[in-house]
C-alpha cells in the first residue's frame, strides 16, 4: 500500500483486502489502481488520484479522488475510456509533439448556460 501518502492508515475503510496494487506516478499526480476483495471473494478495482499540496502551515497534505470500478462495468469502462483517449489523440493533439492543437476546443460564454 502507499502508507507515505496515506495519513490516516488506521482510520476505518470501506473498501476489502489488498490483493494487488499498482502506482502510477504521473507529473504532480499519482495514480493508484488497486485490486480489492470482498469477504465473498468477489474481485473489484479502486482507482485513485492522489496530488500532493502544502497546508497553510507548510506541513503537506493530499487530495484524494476514488473511483470504485465492479466487474460488471469492466468492459463499457474499458472501452469508454478508450474512446475518449483515441479521440483526445485524433482530434486534440498533434500529432508530431503531442501538445494541444490551437482551438481545439469551442470558446463558451457561460452566460448562455
Amino acid at each position: 500500500m502507499y502508507s507515505e501518502e496515506y495519513e490516516g492508515a488506521n482510520a476505518p475503510e470501506r473498501s476489502g483486502e489488498d490483493v494487488y496494487s499498482k502506482p502510477v506516478r504521473a507529473g504532480k499526480r499519482t495514480y493508484f489502481f488497486d485490486v480489492k476483495a470482498t469477504k465473498g471473494n468477489d474481485y473489484y478495482l479502486t482507482i485513485t488520484e492522489s496530488k500532493r499540496k502544502v497546508d497553510k502551515d507548510g506541513r503537506f497534505a493530499y487530495d484524494k479522488h476514488k473511483i470504485f470500478l465492479y466487474k460488471e462495468d469492466f468492459e463499457k469502462f474499458t472501452e469508454g475510456l478508450q474512446e475518449v483517449i483515441d479521440y483526445i489523440k485524433s482530434n486534440c493533439l498533434t500529432e508530431q509533439t503531442g501538445t494541444p492543437k490551437e482551438n481545439s476546443f469551442t470558446d463558451i460564454d457561460f452566460e448562455e448556460l
